[in-house]
């Protein structure tokens, strides 16, 4: 489990500490820092954060009324110079409230809250992976529903949830796309997109930059190119 982190505090030498802090801790990685709540959250909106750090004292638009705009939230460290806010904090289920200046000690005691909190936010989805059985069970709703690999043309990455395109429906399910991905056997998978994975059966046509499935093109984006490519090599263009 690796979880992406942003880092949101308006005072250079605070991001700094938490970057130092977080690159000691294998689970985490930095996924982008921020001065402003604004440039925050368009980071919330285009990519896929885990665990936010997030200062509550800023210009503009404090932490807390950030978090009151946010449709669907990460899990939340609150950190911050000031201990009044730390009742008020509860109204967001916080993970936990590091008061300025903190030492990388107690960082780490916050760091084994997230992951506690992570590791319950894991869905209920089985993999038949490991036994050789070509499907999985993911949560849909209440209920496991149980999906043929053979039927999937594609997953689609929705923030908190997929939805899984399978021959004859959709299946939304709460839970990373990451995750999922590694479910899927990788000789069948390619991820194309930080939105979408395909299905080698599902693909009709190779373009430039998409590719065909059914009847929707789905875009390959420039980091996923190769690896696609290196796909397409081994799948598609072996020769005896």
């Amino acid at each position: 489990m690796k979880l992406t982190c942003l880092i949101l505090d308006d005072e250079p030498l605070a991001r700094e500490l938490l970057v130092e802090f977080i690159k000691k801790v294998p689970l985490l990685h930095v996924q982008a820092t921020c001065a402003s709540a604004l440039e925050a959250m368009e980071v919330l909106r285009t990519s896929s954060i885990d665990v936010l750090f997030l200062d509550v004292q800023m210009p503009d638009l404090s932490g807390l009324e950030l978090l009151r705009l946010l449709p669907r939230k990460p899990l939340v460290v609150l950190t911050t110079a000031y201990s009044r806010y730390a009742l008020e904090s509860y109204e967001f289920d916080t993970v936990d409230y590091l008061l300025k200046p903190f030492t990388l000690e107690r960082f780490l005691r916050a760091v084994e809250k997230v992951r506690a909190r992570a590791q319950l936010a894991e869905p209920e989805a089985t993999s038949a992976r490991g036994s050789g059985s070509p499907f999985l069970f993911v949560k849909d709703g209440v209920k496991l529903v149980k999906v043929r690999w053979a039927d999937i043309l594609y997953v689609e990455g929705l923030r908190d949830y997929v939805a899984i395109h399978t021959r004859e429906r959709k299946i939304v399910s709460l839970q990373r796309l990451k995750v999922l991905e590694q479910q899927l056997p990788s000789e069948q998978f390619v991820r194309i997109h930080q939105s979408f994975i395909v299905s080698l059966e599902g693909i009709q046509a190779i373009h430039k930059d998409k590719v065909q499935v059914g009847e929707r093109f789905l875009p390959v984006s420039d980091s996923y190119r190769k690896s696609f490519k290196e796909f397409i090599d081994r799948n598609f263009l072996q020769t005896d």
